[in-house]
């Protein structure tokens, strides 16, 4: 009786515990998130009126651009219009009134990842709102031993959370297709 007993609190122990292990599952949110420059981006900055300080600048892989009078700004990780203020107020010692605009040229930080059962794994670039279907289709869509309704997206935004998604369930007529953010990576088992 007493082996019965223990048994039953090891095996509790262990439910427990197991509960504690898995990742956070998180709900479908699709809102529209605002752009954030990224290493690698291409910028254009446009100093109104003043054509020498306006000028197409990479974002280095540390995240800075370098502008004249200014000198080295943190980029990665703004919005356009933060960078555009951040700038706008490095220079107003040096020119009266700046009117500053940065827009993104070329997005080459944006990146989500494909992998398992897929005919092409890989990185695909973000271009504008991807949905979990398209980059399913990106990667070449499903190999014939795919799980297609036991597919996960990890997402990378500091929740360390999952979303289960059901191939199923996304291409019927109520289904709710995810849309991706950089960094997310979609595996198909």
């Amino acid at each position: 009786m007493g082996m019965r007993r223990t048994g039953f609190w090891v095996g509790l122990g262990m439910l427990l515990l197991s509960g504690c292990a898995h990742q956070q599952t998180l709900k479908v949110d699709n809102a529209e998130q605002p752009y954030r420059i990224g290493r690698e981006d291409v910028l254009d900055v446009s100093v109104w009126r003043d054509a020498e300080l306006s000028r197409t600048v990479p974002v280095r892989p540390d995240g800075f651009i370098s502008v004249p009078m200014v000198g080295e700004v943190q980029a990665a990780g703004m919005t356009p219009t933060e960078l555009a203020e951040a700038l706008k107020t490095g220079l107003q010692p040096y020119v009266q009134e700046p009117r500053v605009t940065v827009i993104v040229r070329e997005v080459n930080s944006t990146r989500v990842f494909v992998t398992g059962e897929v005919a092409h794994p890989g990185a695909y670039p973000l271009r504008g709102r991807v949905s979990l279907l398209q980059a399913i289709a990106l990667a070449g869509g499903f190999t014939d031993f795919a799980n297609s309704d036991g597919i996960v997206v990890i997402r990378t935004d500091g929740k360390g959370g999952q979303i289960p998604v059901r191939y199923s369930d996304l291409v019927s007529p109520d289904g709710e297709n995810v849309i991706l953010r950089p960094g997310d990576t979609v595996v198909v088992p």
